[in-house]
């Protein structure tokens, strides 16, 4: 059975990342890249870093505020995205904001993260989903080193 005709499964997948985030808390490090990220219309407010070593993504850690989806799209995204490197990650990246814009997408790249191919629906979750991808992106092609 696809996962995308099961509603009860994408809640409990996203219930269980905003309940239980992965990499949520930042470390001090000069070799993370960082950036902050906020919402001017919601609740979501994050710090994002990035650890890129020989153009492979090491680790993906934020923290901060945010609803539902923009919390349970991070986690996800901050999993699916380390051990890649930074051509793969920004292809991913590409493919989520395709399905997000409900255009054509190859899920087998998004793993977990097509259980956010309904947000489209909703313009209004669209942010949400995507604050946690665009500041992981900026910091993936370098268009940031520090705190923004």
């Amino acid at each position: 059975m696809d996962l995308l005709e099961n509603p009860a499964i994408l809640r409990q997948i996203i219930m269980d990342h905003y309940q239980y985030p992965r990499n949520k808390s930042l470390v001090v490090d000069p070799n993370y890249h960082k950036i902050h990220m906020a919402s001017e219309s919601c609740i979501d407010d994050f710090t994002i870093q990035v650890l890129i070593e020989n153009e492979v993504i090491q680790d993906i850690r934020y923290d901060g505020i945010g609803c539902t989806i923009s919390t349970a799209a991070l986690s996800i995204l901050s999993e699916l995205l380390k051990g890649k490197s930074q051509n793969e990650a920004l292809e991913i990246i590409d493919e989520y904001y395709a399905m997000i814009h409900e255009a054509d997408y190859h899920k087998e790249k998004l793993a977990e993260a097509i259980v956010f191919a309904n947000v489209g629906k909703q313009a209004n979750r669209i942010k949400c989903a995507t604050i946690g991808a665009n500041g992981i992106k900026m910091l993936v092609k370098g268009e940031v080193n520090g705190e923004e």
